[in-house]
């Protein structure tokens, strides 16, 4: 059956897997020491223009997000979020369990404004009763966002301003980052990223990899000790090299850029096959993940022949779904499930 169900049905880029089969035999110490991590690290620094990045490598992005909210709070404080964060909705409470409280802000198009963050600020601080209540003590944003949908340099800047004002630490969910960053019409580089967050982290388990994510502090940023709350939050791999050796092939020759292209382009060819079938799109996203409103009967009738995933009603006879191409989605399926909606129409 067909799927655009998510960007991680896949298995790994064969680059990655070669890359791995001809490694394994080469000893090498655990706990993310090996040659095949510092060469990674060092290519990653280069691509961010932050050559003095600490950059780590975790397995997944729920863990990634858990690991570092805990490293940057203390334990009064929380984390403020987009209400549609990943962290506040489909995290099952991960940032929770650790005594950390998720602070929601509106969302506009899965994002977040500046201003609503400094008026959030703001009126903290000013509620005489402050002292009893959970402190923001970081910002988590995601790029792309949950609905696909993209900050701007600017929106990114005013974002950092405020964070400034408030010295309070910028997150960025990268699980995604490859997407976003070569999805038409976006100003956002990787360097910027480097240079307005105070962290952030560059999927690799939904653009190529098998698994992982390359987690980077800027500015040699990352908090004391972090490596020890990798261990504490048992996500310290004993074979490291695992990680490494994909991100090393990832980061090499551009590979996560190419393969992040040819996502947005398979999107392109999804997008603009259903608008001229009369498909109505929830919200306009630029990047691999489209949001498309279907009749419940012909929703139903779809389901039966391709994977998609169903995001929520929209009336009382429509619903919306997602559909998501991949860095390994071929056009020949693209064209497939056009001609699939083409019959059931």
């Amino acid at each position: 059956m067909l799927s655009f169900e998510n960007d991680y049905s896949e298995g790994a880029h064969p680059a990655l897997l070669r890359a791995l089969a001809e490694t394994s035999p080469i000893q090498q110490p655990g706990y993310g020491e090996d040659a095949f991590c510092q060469s990674a690290k060092e290519k990653i620094r280069a691509a961010c223009e932050s050559l003095d990045a600490d950059v780590f490598f975790l397995v997944g992005g729920t863990q990634a997000n858990q690991v570092i909210i805990d490293a940057l709070l203390s334990g009064v404080e929380g984390v403020v979020s987009a209400v549609t964060g990943h962290v506040n909705c489909h995290e099952a409470g991960a940032i929770e369990y650790t005594g950390h409280k998720v602070i929601p802000l509106p969302q506009y198009a899965g994002k977040m404004r500046a201003a609503d963050l400094d008026a959030l600020l703001r009126d903290f601080y000013a509620d005489p009763s402050h002292s009893h209540m959970a402190y923001p003590g970081a910002v988590y944003i995601s790029h792309p966002t949950e609905y696909g949908t993209l900050y701007t340099l600017d929106e990114l800047k005013a974002l950092r301003a405020v964070c400034d004002a408030w010295k309070l630490p910028l997150f960025l969910d990268g699980a995604r980052l490859g997407y976003g960053l070569m999805s038409d019409g976006s100003d956002v580089t990787l360097p910027d990223i480097a240079r307005l967050c105070d962290v952030f982290y560059i999927g690799g388990t939904k653009v190529g990899a098998l698994c992982g994510e390359a987690v980077v502090f800027p500015r040699h940023g990352a908090p004391a000790r972090f490596d020890t709350h990798i261990k504490q939050h048992g996500a310290m791999l004993a074979k490291g090299r695992l990680l490494g050796v994909q991100f090393n092939a990832l980061f090499t020759d551009g590979l996560y850029f190419s393969i992040s292209r040819h996502a947005i382009e398979m999107a392109g060819v999804l997008k603009r096959g259903l608008l001229e079938r009369g498909c109505r799109f929830f919200l306009d996203s630029p990047t691999n993940q489209q949001f498309v409103i279907l009749d419940n009967g012909f929703m139903e009738r779809l389901a039966a022949e391709a994977r998609f995933s169903f995001w929520g009603p929209y009336d009382a006879s429509h619903s919306v779904v997602r559909l998501a191409t991949s860095w390994a989605t071929a056009e020949a399926q693209v064209r497939a499930f056009l001609d699939i909606w083409d019959r059931l129409a």
